[in-house]
């Protein structure tokens, strides 16, 4: 018998002397459709699958499927595709009703079918395959499994008890959200998936509802858990809870009621696996992964895993080889997909800060919130909504969102883009030089809206390098004016802001590219802070700042701001972000003080505020000032949400005209969740919680990005760095691309004649008339 360290067969399911042996835990569909695919690709192969239920439970009502996932079940197996087929109800439209207004967009595309309907499509193929399926019988023990077969698939759902027998192994974490949802289902057809609001006495409940037969539709109704202890279903059963939501929906269901099958309020559980198998054991599905139903099903995942491990079992000469190769193809997949359903997720739990949004920009803001539908997606599904939402928004005819014009008190910047601040470390004494010049000239020229320069150090102690610029000398002064004077005469129309900061215990390091963070090796100055905290184990302990002390930082701040107002500067932003000076004092993870500038936020606020408030006396009263925050510091006891919203309001209360919304970089010890757009959702969460205007920043790549945050209302203005480094003209191009020639993107005179894309090369080449098949010519 082989082992599960040792498996003494290939992949493709032959030993020496006999067939591959796989069990399968669990009788959904995911399980049963890996059954039926090992067995087709190989019938010689022992298939069995142990369901504890009867074969017609099941919980749930339709499942929705994408095109992407039936094209992979057509290739795979036609005549699973073609019974599904025959069953699908497809729809194309989306119907979002709020406050009694309903807005519907289209070219979407859905197909779903019943759950019981898809079960027995895979219970008759399993059998006619030969598959050995196993109802009303739990599943062995998974060690006693492991040794008896080659292959075990754990495809046991959300509770997996094989996952936890493993626990150490797979190390799975679990994370519980704040909403209740119950799965329902009415007795006629949605004509389109439904998106229902109720704002009752007891909070905002939603319906999500599609069709899924012909005569029936799957009803989820969701709420955040405060809201359903309030409105009593804590207290109410099965049958109870059906009617309570019926009538709560009843404009949504025509007076229809509501049947339920064993269902159950329920909170969602992200599931997240560090491994995916051991052995020879592999999860499947929800045992390894989870993503909220508000995207898509978790069978669609778990469908799609089945034709990921059957295809590598299948392509690979040993199961250690094939497991290594399912999680390596399907792990980034996978990992997106939850990213976007957790970004779905958080949206509908929060769902009660967007109910003032004007009604269309509301509908646009629901469909884009998990970021995989963008404007750019939604122009192409459907123009006729869309462009209803960029009239409502007051985009002039054929303007993108981006290119509207936006007000920062006596500042009006003609687009929503903006240059991110990038340090250059290129200075001399803090002294601009030529690369400056070019560098934040060629972006200026590039038509963004507001380019802003670098950190700029308010001291040569403040500097985080020797090649960091300054404002603290009248030569530095005088060489950003230089740089101003010609974004002002060559790029007329486009504003340039100057960052003030100060190094803190970030200080004193080398070059970002002779080693980022990292102590200089000689030449080093003494470094100060909110608290003696080293940012790294080998950095410079810093000084903890007296009183006089902090009356001088913020002397410097002040003069280094006339010198900026001097230097013909639009814009001023405090730098309070990512652990320098000002950004230490804010976080509980590194402002441990016990005086007045210490212990509750309040307290951590002094300072800046203090810092900030000096600066805002002295900088012209027309040009507005802005502030970037860290909105969280990515640890655990560091800066939390509800940190950052207190911290914003406390700025805009004291005269911030914007909030710069970054994230992090305030200890070494971070954990940042990467992802398209990831600082985004705290900067939506400030502009509608703390009433003030945000500039996004985070993996802003694309022009239908910051369309699609602009138009949904989740950011005033986008900050965008490298894209800007791979291309100066980014802004501009972007317009090109649109088609796009008004006043919000103007091209200098010397650069008109680029301003449509170049040709290329031919690629529509005429295609062959025949296709000769292989064999003998005649006639040769």
């Amino acid at each position: 018998m082989p082992t599960s360290g040792a498996p003494a067969h290939g992949a493709r399911g032959r030993a020496a002397d006999r067939p591959l042996r796989a069990a399968i835990v669990g009788g959904g569909p995911g399980g049963l459709y890996t059954a039926a695919l090992l067995k087709r690709l190989d019938p010689e192969r022992e298939v069995t699958v142990w369901e504890r239920d009867a074969p017609d439970d099941t919980f749930g009502f339709g499942v929705v499927l994408s095109d992407e996932t039936l094209g992979g079940i057509e290739h795979a197996d036609p005549e699973v595709y073609a019974a599904l087929r025959r069953d699908f109800v497809r729809w194309d439209d989306i119907d979002i009703v709020h406050r009694g207004t309903r807005h519907t967009s289209g070219g979407h595309g859905f197909a779903a079918l019943g759950r019981k309907r898809l079960l027995g499509i895979l219970h008759d193929r399993c059998r006619g395959l030969g598959v050995d399926l196993r109802f009303r019988t739990g599943a062995p023990p998974t060690d006693r499994l492991a040794e008896a077969y080659d292959l075990v698939v754990a495809a046991d759902g959300v509770r997996s008890t094989t996952r936890e027998s493993r626990a150490d192994a797979f190390r799975p974490h679990v994370t519980t959200h704040r909403c209740r949802y119950i799965w329902l289902a009415a007795d006629f057809p949605f004509t389109a998936f439904r998106f229902e609001i109720a704002e009752t006495e007891h909070g905002v409940m939603q319906l999500h509802g599609y069709p899924y037969a012909p005569d029936a539709s799957t009803v989820i109704v969701e709420m955040r858990e405060e809201v359903w202890r309030a409105a009593g279903f804590d207290e109410l059963g099965e049958r109870e809870s059906a009617d309570r939501c019926a009538k709560i929906f009843a404009d949504a269901l025509g007076g229809h009621p509501l049947s339920s099958n064993k269902s159950a309020w329920t909170t969602f559980r992200t599931v997240v696996n560090e491994r995916w198998s051991h052995g020879n054991v592999v999860l499947l599905g929800d045992a390894a992964h989870t993503a909220h139903f508000s995207i898509g099903s978790g069978t669609k995942l778990a469908v799609e895993d089945a034709l990921a491990l059957a295809a590598c079992l299948d392509e690979r000469p040993s199961i250690d080889q094939a497991l290594a190769a399912y999680e390596e193809e399907r792990r980034p997949v996978v990992a997106s997909t939850q990213r976007a359903a957790r970004a779905s997720l958080e949206w509908f739990e929060d769902l009660g800060r967007y109910l003032d949004q004007p009604p269309r920009r509301f509908a646009f803001n629901l469909l884009t919130r998990s970021r995989r539908v963008t404007h750019g997606n939604l122009r192409l599904r459907d123009a006729r909504f869309t462009e209803s939402v960029e009239r409502e928004f007051g985009c002039p005819p054929g303007t993108p969102p981006m290119f509207t014009p936006f007000r920062l008190r006596g500042l009006t910047l003609r687009n929503r883009v903006v240059v991110s601040p990038m340090d250059m470390y290129s200075a001399v004494d803090g002294v601009p030089g030529d690369f400056h010049l070019v560098h934040l000239g060629a972006r200026a020229l590039g038509g963004a809206g507001l380019v802003m320069t670098e950190m700029v150090c308010v001291s040569a102690e403040g500097r985080i390098t020797p090649g960091c610029a300054g404002l603290y000398t009248g030569r530095q002064t005088e060489a950003w004016r230089r740089i101003t004077d010609f974004a002002h005469e060559r790029a007329p129309g486009t504003a340039i802001g100057v960052q003030l900061g100060h190094s803190g215990r970030k200080g004193s390091t080398r070059l970002m590219w002779e080693g980022m963070d990292e102590p200089l090796p000689d030449g080093n100055w003494p470094l100060v802070a909110a608290s003696p905290l080293p940012y790294r184990p080998d950095s410079q302990i810093p000084r903890e700042l007296t009183r006089a002390q902090l009356t001088d930082i913020r002397e410097q701040f002040t003069s280094a701001a006339v010198r900026a107002a001097r230097a013909g500067f639009d814009l001023l932003e405090l730098h309070c972000a990512h652990g320098y000076l000002l950004s230490g004092f804010l976080s509980p993870l590194t402002n441990h003080r016990t005086d007045a500038y210490g212990g509750t936020l309040d307290r951590r606020l002094r300072f800046p505020l203090e810092v900030f408030d000096a600066v805002r006396a002295v900088w012209p009263q027309e040009r507005p000032m802005t502030v970037r925050i860290s909105a969280t510091d990515w640890a655990e006891g560091g800066t939390s949400a509800e940190d950052a919203v207190a911290i914003a309001r406390a700025f805009a209360a004291h005269g911030a005209d914007a909030v710069d919304v970054s994230t992090g970089q305030v200890v070494a010890g971070e954990r940042p969740e990467f992802g398209r757009s990831y600082q985004t959702p705290f900067a939506d969460r400030i502009r509608h919680e703390a009433g003030v205007p945000v500039i996004a920043v985070g993996a802003i790549s694309s022009w239908d990005d910051v369309n699609s945050l602009i138009l949904a209302g989740r950011a005033d203005l986008c900050a965008l760095a490298r894209p800007h480094l791979y291309d100066p003209h980014w802004t501009l191009h972007a317009a090109a691309e649109q088609g796009y020639a008004g006043p919000g993107a103007v091209w200098p005179a010397q650069y008109r004649a680029g301003s449509r894309p170049p040709r290329t090369g031919r690629a529509d080449a005429p295609k062959p008339r025949l296709t000769l098949r292989e064999g003998p010519v005649r006639g040769a």
